[in-house]
């Protein structure tokens, strides 16, 4: 993997596994467009509120299978992620893929799009 986007991954799941919105906001760009694993598209804003509000707990993120294709300024960052928390109070784990868009701006990567799905 390219080593920017190596450190960004990590202090993305970093971030997620905190409940760290101050770190999220950094890395998710204003735009994104993310689409979860109940086929809703969510944006910044809901991701962050999710956060700050405590219905998104993870408490568990072990990548593997990690891809990237990158294109200029645009990466695409495939990985397949075992997974622990509560949404929303209900508890969930198994193994889940998420993709991920990451854009490179002046100020360094954010992620612009993605979308997780639970592994059957």
């Amino acid at each position: 993997m390219h080593p920017e986007l190596h450190a960004c991954e990590a202090a993305l799941r970093a971030a997620q596994l905190a409940g760290d919105a101050a770190a999220l906001e950094a890395l998710l760009d204003d735009t994104l467009m993310f689409t979860g694993p109940d086929g809703a598209v969510y944006g910044k804003a809901d991701d962050l509120d999710a956060h700050r509000r405590g219905w998104i707990v993870i408490t568990r993120l072990e990548p593997s299978d990690e891809r990237v294709e990158r294109h200029g300024g645009l990466a695409i960052v495939s990985v397949r992620m075992e997974m622990a928390g509560t949404w929303r109070g209900e508890a969930f784990h198994g193994p889940f893929r998420y993709t991920r868009v990451w854009r490179r701006f002046a100020n360094g990567w954010r992620i612009v799009a993605g979308h997780v799905s639970a592994v059957a």
